[in-house]
């Protein structure tokens, strides 16, 4: 059959036009709350945290959502996505320096421990995303002992790990107007 290159009907042939600038700073802003799984609010609360510190805003904003609990477990390869890294982490099946941690915005510092609770260890899903993590990498800010199912915080995330095509720098003028 025909495939389209326009929505099906009777409006869908209608010229769009360029999005405004305001338009593309907002796109960026909904990608990045859509990528990490947050709220408006929490992201909100998250950009003024990030504007308030020293440092260039939108670096410091990807450093702190990278810092995500729910984000280091998909990162660290316990999860295949960060949705099922947040749902992981609400039903305590990771503990944090030994304890139980069942908060999706909690924020790793550095010389955290993250290891898969002893009773979550058998689950395959787990399993299945350890797996699965060679081929997709893990970050240089992490450490992963597969064997003993943690992870280690050895630094905070840089620019650099963050290989998703974000332009940060949207997000921050969005939120300056």
């Amino acid at each position: 059959f025909d495939r389209r290159g326009y929505p099906p009907g009777q409006h869908g042939q209608r010229r769009r036009g360029k999005l405004s600038d305001y338009g593309i700073q907002l796109r960026e802003k909904q990608k990045v709350k859509r990528l990490y799984g947050l709220s408006e609010k929490q992201f909100r609360n998250f950009f003024e945290i990030a504007d308030r510190g020293k440092g260039i805003t939108g670096i410091r904003l990807l450093a702190s959502l990278e810092r995500r609990l729910d984000n280091t477990v998909y990162r660290l390869g316990f999860s295949n996505s960060r949705t099922q890294g947040r749902h992981f982490v609400l039903h305590k099946h990771f503990e944090v320096n030994g304890h139980y941690v069942n908060i999706p915005s909690f924020l790793v510092k550095i010389g955290d421990v993250i290891q898969v609770q002893e009773k979550s260890r058998e689950l395959q899903a787990i399993k299945d995303s350890l797996d699965a993590v060679v081929r997709r990498g893990i970050p240089q800010w992490l450490e992963l002992d597969k064997d003993n199912m943690r992870g280690i915080v050895k630094a905070l995330p840089v620019r650099e790990d963050i290989t998703m095509p974000i332009q940060e720098q949207l997000i921050v003028e969005l939120y300056s107007k």
